[in-house]
Formats: structure tokens, C-alpha cells, sequence
């Protein structure tokens, strides 16, 4: 008996200290595709992150991240023929697997529901938005979700509110008439304003989010604030691989409305 007490304790200590070892092989995995994330080099960091979802199935942390990482990988894929785009469109709705996976694990989790909108606002931006209409909604769902918990730090708040704002621009492409009777009557740019405010306040010189709402204050008429906000864009620090994208295309469209 006591014998099989001794090795049923060893057996314990055994299995303690190797979870203990994944865990801490875990973290140092995910720390290192977070700093693949921080480099741009979107494809190490999917990598280094199928590695960690290997040895810890399940973990919403990680599954999140997953689902980062193919948005950022499928985001520069070239889209121009029929295949290019059924392949974009096929890691979008990878990367909703995997945030819709880790949104089950982790429903008190804000990034979990900011990460399937973003990967939801991709999937409805391929197919056309007012042809995904319940996609849309969800979106705006899943963003009302993450605002709601309010947790998840400046920056997980700022993209909810960032995407909210997004979102109901793109809406308001269609006048209100048209679209009310598909659901999306909720959509306005007066709140589009409102919440890409708040995204700004929370992630201040962030250029994504200067010049989204540049273009809020556009459909607003407040052409000067939309010309202050753009040159805020151009004094704003490089935080993402598409800033220099976004500032070619904020200059251009400050020269459009510079004399208004």
C-alpha cells in the first residue's frame, strides 16, 4: 500500500511539473508571436502560434491570437481574380473559427468578441456588405458585446469602438430608406463620429483610427475638424504595417476637401 502510495505521489508531482512546463512553454510561445505581431511578420507569428495551440488545445488566448494572425495574413493577399478572392475569403472565415472558438471559451473576454467582429467585417466586406446582412449585424453585436465588458485594456476597447464606427459608416452607404427595411436601419454617421472619438481618445496617434475618423467628419460637413484630424495622421508614429498606406491616402484625401 504504501508503495503505491509513493508512486501515486511521484506520478502527481510528475504531472504537475510538466503542466506546469506547457504552461510556461505557452507563454514564452505566445510572448514570441506577439513579437512577431510587433515586427509585421505575420506568417512566424501564425507559425509560432499553431505551435502553442499544439500544446495547450483549447486556450483561448491563443486561439484569439490565431485568428489575428490569419485577418493579417489574408489582408495582403493579392484579391483581384475569382480564386484570389475565394482564398481570401476562405482564411477569413478561418480566422472567425477561431475567434467564434475562442469567444465560447471565454465569453467575459472583450478581445474574444472584437476579434470575431473584425473577422466577420472582413467576411462581410468580401461578400458585400448589404449581400451579408446578418454578418453586419453581428458585428455591430459583437462590438456592443466587448464595450459592454469593458475589459481587455485601452487599446481592445479602442478597436471595438473603432470598428463600431466603421461599421455604421459603411452602413450609412445607403440611404436610410433602403436599408431600414434590411436591418440595418441602425446604422448612423452621427454615432460614427461618436464612437471613432473614442476610439482616438483610447488609442491616441493611432493613424488607422485618425483617418477613419477624418472621413466621419466628412459625411458630417465638419471639414475642419476632417482636415485637423488628417494632419494629425501625418504626425502620427508608425504602429502598423498599412500606416503608410493610410498616410498616402489621408494626404490625398486632405488635398481633396482642402478647399471646403
Amino acid at each position: 500500500m504504501k508503495r503505491i502510495l509513493r508512486l501515486t505521489v511521484i506520478l502527481l508531482l510528475a504531472i504537475s511539473g510538466y503542466s506546469i512546463s506547457v504552461a510556461q512553454s505557452v507563454d514564452e510561445l505566445l510572448k514570441q508571436g506577439d513579437q512577431y505581431v510587433e515586427e509585421f511578420n505575420n506568417q512566424k507569428a501564425l507559425d509560432t502560434y499553431l505551435q502553442a495551440d499544439k500544446l495547450s488545445p483549447n486556450n483561448w488566448k491563443v486561439l484569439w491570437r490565431i485568428s489575428r494572425a490569419y485577418i493579417d495574413i489574408a489582408e495582403h493577399l493579392p484579391d483581384k481574380t475569382d480564386a484570389q478572392k475565394e482564398k481570401q475569403e476562405k482564411m477569413y472565415m478561418k480566422a472567425f473559427d477561431y475567434a467564434n472558438r475562442s469567444v465560447k471559451l471565454a465569453p467575459n473576454q472583450a478581445i474574444t468578441y472584437v476579434r470575431r467582429a473584425i473577422a466577420n467585417g472582413r467576411i462581410a466586406l468580401s461578400q458585400g456588405v448589404f449581400s451579408a446582412i446578418g454578418t453586419v449585424n453581428d458585428v455591430k453585436d459583437d462590438c456592443d458585446k466587448a464595450i459592454q465588458l469593458g475589459n481587455g485594456g485601452n487599446y481592445v476597447q479602442a478597436l471595438a469602438y473603432y470598428i463600431l464606427g466603421r461599421t455604421n459608416l459603411k452602413v450609412c452607404e445607403k440611404p436610410y430608406l433602403v436599408r431600414l427595411p434590411l436591418g440595418l436601419g441602425w446604422g448612423d454617421t452621427e454615432n460614427a463620429v461618436k464612437d471613432l472619438e473614442i476610439a482616438v481618445k483610447l488609442k491616441p496617434n493611432f493613424r488607422m483610427f485618425l483617418f477613419e475618423l477624418a472621413k466621419a467628419y466628412i459625411e458630417e460637413d465638419e471639414y475642419d475638424k476632417a482636415k485637423e484630424t488628417l494632419k494629425k495622421v501625418e504626425k502620427a508614429p508608425v504602429a502598423d504595417e498599412d500606416d503608410n498606406k493610410v498616410l498616402a491616402e489621408s494626404k490625398a484625401l486632405y488635398e481633396k476637401i482642402k478647399n471646403e
